[in-house]
């Protein structure tokens, strides 16, 4: 399984942006997945993840950034409104799940770079 990350770009503060994650090969099912990111000097850090049934924020994005899933195209998306200089980062996907009942998987994206500047 690859997963392609999509959907970066330079956008004002304040702005919008919506990053894709496409997962290609055949797949059964993406119980988890999650968008991380980093500057550089810094560590991975998580922003958003969905098992499914829940979903979890990073204190600095909750309210302004949304996790979802489309299941039926195996693609994770993350909506982000409100943009900040602050969220400025290269922005990594990240599933696991199953290739049937009895593989699994677990992939990260190739980053896609967010720039909030004006």
């Amino acid at each position: 399984v690859q997963l392609q990350a999509s959907g970066g770009g330079l956008v004002q503060p304040g702005g919008s942006l919506t990053l894709s994650c496409a997962a290609s090969g055949s797949i059964l099912s993406i119980n988890y997945a999650a968008w991380y990111r980093q500057t550089p000097g810094n560590q991975r850090e998580l922003v958003a993840a969905s098992s499914g049934v829940s979903t979890t924020y990073a204190d600095s994005v909750r309210g302004r950034f949304t996790i979802s899933r489309d299941n039926a195209k195996n693609t994770v998306y993350l909506q982000m409104n409100s943009l900040k200089p602050a969220d400025t980062a290269v922005y990594y996907c990240y599933a696991d799940g199953q290739y049937s009942s009895t593989d699994s998987f677990h992939a990260w994206g190739q980053g896609t770079l967010v720039t909030v500047s004006s």
